[in-house]
């Protein structure tokens, strides 16, 4: 073989063994911050990892010459910047809260279980109609802010004569952090009761969406905080206990996940700390309250971008190409860390049928036809709830029912204000408890 053409082989099968070793250095790198679940921010694992490869090199380049003897560690410190850039960090470690929303006061509250919640109040307005039973709402998440979107609708119940609370559960939004195992669905619930009895104006109306109809499903199995409710809605719940998480079922008509274009804006995962820090925990391989980035740090750096093709199983397919901003850039906050630690006390709990089959609160529930959820999240609360009055299947819209599009908003408040005063249905009470088997079966 000539030399002109054996060169440019040694070059090339120099880089890749380079590429080889680079490569196989983040992996022990990654390894190491899983073993020990990233604590001090992985500094422990980068300074393991440069210590096992500055040996490695050295025994590479023992019997070379002076000068060659530095090749060996060009890929130890290609490797070393490329794993460093996981370990610092970016974005204030101290939470960083969103300003207030200009069309709102943000109230804190501070509940009886010790956490401090931020509050909204929409007073009715000055119509002839006023509703005398407070009513309250629950943001799903399950540790998110409350969006501009689900403001625009609390703002139109308010206008139709409802006296209008929401609060941002314990982590989320402008509410205060808590130590992160204290992030609970029971602990949630708790939070419930004790804002119910903060507010002291007696028994609630209370709406529950996606999480939060989690959290209100699990308060009407719970005798002692039911006595707190008036009427309850459930809307496009997520799983109730651990039996319902585990449920693999069909989900609604197609969303618009695959086809809506893709989100803009910065993204923390574009950044090697947090794209290794958040893929690890959803993996599993990382604990909610890891060492690698704290809690504050991780609600700092996630962005509405994060959230992915998320946003668009929120849709109908048919909505695809109009997907509304759901969200200000300064309103936007998501604790991924936090919501990840609910979310495993769902699926670590035991039933909550037996209980949720003695419930007396009239109950509502509201499904939407292109639903993200798995059906039988919902069908097992219809099934278990006898109070349970009417279930509304509400067509066009998917996950996100009250979304701004068309007159989505006044279908979805119609439905709510009609059961709070016990008014005829604007849909049929479809499924029935009866016609669940049939529902499940049709692929609705």
């Amino acid at each position: 073989m000539p030399p002109s053409v054996i060169r440019p082989v040694r070059l090339a099968g120099r880089l890749v063994l380079a590429l080889a070793a680079i490569a196989g250095l983040v992996v022990l790198f990654l390894a190491l911050i899983v073993l020990t679940d990233g604590a001090g921010s992985g500094i422990p694992a980068w300074l393991t990892t440069l210590g096992i490869a500055t040996v490695a090199a050295v025994w590479w380049g023992r019997r070379r010459t002076w000068p060659t003897r530095l090749v060996p560690f060009l890929p130890v410190v290609v490797a070393a910047a490329l794993t460093a850039s996981v370990c610092i960090p970016t974005v204030p470690t101290t939470r960083q809260y969103p300003p207030d929303l200009p069309f709102v006061a943000t109230q804190h509250w501070s509940l009886a279980t010790g956490s401090r919640v931020a509050v909204y109040h929409y007073p009715p307005a000055n119509t002839g109609t006023r509703h005398p039973v407070p009513f309250v709402y629950i943001n799903g998440g399950p540790v998110r802010g409350i969006s501009v979107l689900d403001h625009r609708f609390l703002q139109l119940l308010a206008r139709q004569g409802y006296d209008v609370y929401a609060y941002e559960q314990a982590g989320g939004g402008r509410s205060n952090l808590l130590p992160m195992d204290q992030y609970t669905v029971s602990r949630s619930v708790r939070d419930l009761a004790a804002f119910v009895d903060r507010l002291g104006k007696g028994r609630v109306d209370i709406l529950g969406f996606s999480s939060g109809g989690v959290v209100l499903t699990r308060a009407l199995a719970d005798p002692r905080v039911a006595a707190r409710l008036h009427r309850a809605i459930i809307a496009e719940p997520g799983p109730m206990d651990g039996p319902t998480a585990r449920i693999a079922g069909h989900k609604g008509r197609p969303s618009a996940r695959g086809l809506a274009p893709a989100m803009t804006g910065p993204r923390s995962t574009h950044v090697p700390r947090y794209a290794v820090a958040l893929g690890l925990m959803r993996l599993g391989l990382l604990t909610p309250d890891t060492g690698l980035i704290g809690q504050a740090e991780g609600d700092n750096a996630f962005t509405a971008a994060d959230l992915g093709s998320d946003t668009a199983s929120n849709y109908c397919a048919r909505d695809a190409r109009r997907i509304p901003v759901e969200d200000t850039e300064q309103n936007f906050s998501f604790s991924p860390a936090a919501s990840l630690r609910v979310q495993q006390t769902v699926k670590e709990s035991p039933s909550i049928a037996p209980q949720l089959s003695r419930s007396r609160t009239p109950a509502m529930l509201m499904i939407a036809e292109c639903s993200s959820q798995v059906r039988q999240w919902a069908t097992a609360i219809l099934g278990k709830d006898p109070a349970i009055q009417r279930t509304q299947y509400m067509p066009g819209v998917g996950h996100r029912m009250w979304n701004g599009l068309d007159d989505n908003n006044n279908r979805a408040a119609a439905i709510v204000t009609a059961f709070l005063e016990d008014k005829p249905a604007p849909l049929p009470n479809y499924p029935t408890r009866s016609e669940i088997p049939t529902f499940l079966r049709g692929h609705k």
